[in-house]
């Protein structure tokens, strides 16, 4: 009986303590004072407030607290949320990337704090910090257990200030409670704050998050007491005007002009949980240029938005389908058509609204419509852009979420085909994601519908994967018919029954050199069903890892490919003879890939690849250098060698891309960076140097160079000056 009893309390004793670990919380106090911003923790407020402390070690290991702790305090007003943190390390040599605001938190000493404000598990926010009082903020979707779900791109006011006190610094920070979004009365927040220390080599979250999981992942949170309700979450309307003059010269057809542009967004509250955004004669100018990529694929290239007004809630609208095969809505097709000669140009924006966010703790909506002006010269005709989106919290961290587009022209063109009018798509998504983070999945189906093609047009899809220290498996399944069209999404092809799957196994030794190793078996097999179901594809990887505990990685692998070409294709896109249709290439490659500590003052990352391709021989070397002369100056080299050897008649080539770049933060307001781009496949050499002065909080005044050659007979291509002012205004 007496062991019965001992049992019985020991097990008690161990349940309780598992279940104190797994719920970390704090209060919140209420206060009508306000702190001065300074990152100096003189005020008599920050004595009696309450915070997390007792931050557990998440790198190199999962199992004991965090060799060097942090200290957060907060408090809340009527207006702000209130913060203050003390962070210590064993050193005074604090590192940062630069003075830029949203930098990368991996790359420096810094504070990241994460505010799922709904308590869905799916939505939240995040502001960081770092010793230099750096800021930046990030909108977290699909409930972190990726980083697909973390958008930089986001911008919000706030305000926050840090100083450095040798082997330790405090920092302060303002948050308006209209920067967030949350239900009126409210009186807990889910919350996690993790934190990157260079000096020590550590990583660290105030709530345990296990290795092998996303280090901000949402299923591992603890709970923010509030010792008043909150009131209303309205953000106030915002006013965000721009001016744009533009000179610019295109040397192909000897044209030159000066432009004179102005217009602007506004954000208004709706309710407490919505936004409704509007933008009229929109601006994407490049400001910021996108990075050249060699494509040796028979498929286009998707690039990341940053277009602000497509960035709140975007996953309400971008997060259906297959990330890679079958995304129904890809934002960055809208402002872009072909023109007569197939060639990708801008098509003007001439307004639009989204309206985004939370009904209810359970509901989410989105609704997007945008209008796109005509381009007679170039046959593009005015187009009506609209999607409605519904999401429906089921179970902890789950949704069902559905969709309707329509891409439509409202006006007759004589240059427009009849089934060109317009392409609508529905869908349904099941989006899973376990309570305690270890599952996730998706399935869904889609349907899509043209003038004169209503049947079929079917785009479905299946994803289930599991994470754990030990062991990581996924398998994935997409069918895309071949009728199956979606004007506004990110179809690489159609005509495909895809199957993947992964199995990995992770090693943990005792070791002070080793922090982990892994092998992975990754197999791709694709099928035609157009063809009898006939294979078309398959890529079968062996990859082996490891993980040092100073953060350097090395993997090598083997890969077997095999492509069936239904269509002609020069895989170096240097115009050459293709090589021909109807036929299967068989060829196996090796890889070998390292990257060093990215913190390091001097970094590199590189691979190397070798072997077979299609019907010749490839040797690759895709390599980065990185040299920080902190904290007020980046230069960085990337260079991308691919030579490819076929036989005659078939081209070969030595295709280069190089791109370095210089970037400089005077200070946390003034930025210049240049950056160069040479590529010979793209017969491009790119230059866009860019000044940005930060006057006042998100208002921006930006004076832009961009330059263009031809590389194989050197001459002017395009060129431009653009002068661009930004003012954000809350009314």
């Amino acid at each position: 009986m007496l062991k019965a009893s001992c049992a019985f309390l020991l097990f008690f004793f161990i349940t309780f303590s598992f279940s104190q670990e797994q719920k970390k919380a704090f209060t919140v106090k209420f206060t009508t004072e306000t702190p001065t911003i300074d990152g100096v923790l003189d005020e008599a407020l920050w004595e009696n407030a309450e915070g997390p402390s007792n931050f557990q070690q998440f790198f190199p290991s999962d199992s004991i607290l965090a060799k060097n702790q942090t200290q957060i305090k907060m408090l809340v007003s009527d207006t702000h949320l209130y913060i203050a943190l003390t962070v210590h390390s064993i050193g005074d040599k604090w590192i940062t990337p630069s003075l830029k605001r949203d930098f990368r938190a991996s790359n420096g000493d810094s504070v990241s704090l994460v505010f799922d404000t709904f308590n869905d598990g799916t939505n939240a926010f995040l502001f960081g910090i770092n010793p230099f009082g750096v800021r930046r903020e990030v909108l977290i979707s699909g409930g972190g257990q990726n980083l697909r779900g973390f958008n930089t791109s986001w911008d919000v006011k706030w305000t926050g200030e840090s100083k450095i006190h040798g082997n330790y610094y405090t920092s302060e920070l303002a948050i308006p409670l209209t920067s967030f979004k949350f239900k009126e009365g409210e009186k807990k927040w889910r919350f996690q704050c993790y934190r990157f220390d260079l000096q020590s080599n550590e990583r660290s979250g105030w709530v345990k998050v296990p290795l092998g999981q996303f280090l901000v992942n949402l299923a591992f949170m603890g709970d923010m007491n509030f010792e008043k309700p909150l009131g209303k979450s309205r953000t106030p309307l915002a006013l965000i005007p721009y001016v744009n003059t533009i000179s610019e010269k295109d040397f192909v057809l000897d044209n030159s002009n000066t432009n004179f542009k102005f217009g602007g967004d506004a954000k208004i509250a709706v309710g407490n949980g919505m936004n409704l955004d509007i933008t009229v004669n929109p601006d994407f100018s490049n400001v910021e240029v996108d990075n050249i990529i060699t494509n040796l694929t028979r498929f286009e290239v998707g690039l990341p938005e940053k277009r602000q007004f497509f960035i709140d809630n975007s996953d309400l609208f971008s997060s259906f389908g297959g990330s890679r095969d079958a995304n129904p809505f890809f934002s960055r097709r809208i402002g872009i058509a072909k023109d007569t000669a197939d060639n990708s140009i801008e098509n003007k924006i001439l307004g639009g609204m989204r309206l985004s966010g939370k009904l209810s703790n359970d509901w989410r909506l989105g609704f997007l419509s945008i209008q796109t002006g005509e381009d007679l010269a170039n046959q593009i005709a005015s187009n009506n852009n609209t999607m409605l989106a519904l999401q429906k919290k089921v179970f902890d961290r789950s949704n069902i979420s559905m969709f309707f587009i329509n891409r439509q022209s409202f006006k007759n063109y004589d240059f427009l085909e009849s089934e060109d009018v317009y392409n609508r798509v529905i869908g349904l998504d099941y989006n899973l994601a376990s309570k305690d983070g270890k599952w996730s999945g998706k399935f869904y189906g889609h349907k899509s519908f043209q003038p004169g093609d209503q049947i079929g047009n079917f785009s479905t899809g299946a994803y289930l994967g599991k994470t754990s220290k030990y062991f990581n498996i996924f398998a994935d399944a997409v069918y895309i018919d071949e009728d199956f069209t979606s004007d506004l999404g990110f179809v690489r092809r159609t005509d495909i029954v895809k199957i993947t799957t992964s199995v990995e196994k992770v090693f943990w030794p005792k070791s002070d050199l080793i922090n982990q190793y892994s092998f992975s078996v990754f197999p791709v097999i694709t099928w035609r069903p157009g063809l009898d179901f006939q294979k078309t594809d398959h890529n079968y990887i062996l990859n082996g890892e490891i993980g040092f505990e100073n953060q350097s990685k090395l993997s090598l692998g083997f890969a077997n490919r095999y492509t069936f070409l239904t269509d002609e294709f020069d895989p170096t896109r240097t115009d050459g003879t293709p090589l021909p249709a109807n036929r299967g290439y068989d060829f196996n490659n090796f890889r070998i890939d390292y990257a060093s500590n990215r913190a390091n003052v001097l970094s590199v990352m590189a691979r190397s690849t070798i072997g077979r391709f299609f019907n010749g021989n490839i040797f690759s070397l895709d390599g980065s250098l990185f040299l920080r002369i902190l904290p007020k100056a980046q230069i960085s080299l990337a260079v991308n060698y691919n030579k490819i050897s076929l036989p005659d008649p078939y081209p070969s080539a030595n295709l280069w891309l190089v791109s370095p770049k210089i970037e400089l933060t005077f200070s946390k307001t003034l930025f210049w960076s240049t950056l160069v781009q040479y590529s010979n496949q793209e017969n491009n050499l790119g230059i866009n140097s860019r000044l940005q002065w930060r006057f006042a909080p998100l208002s921006d005044l930006f004076l832009v160079y961009n330059d263009n050659y031809f590389v194989n007979e050197f001459s002017p291509r395009y060129r431009s000056i653009n002068l661009k002012f930004t003012y954000w205004l809350n009314i």
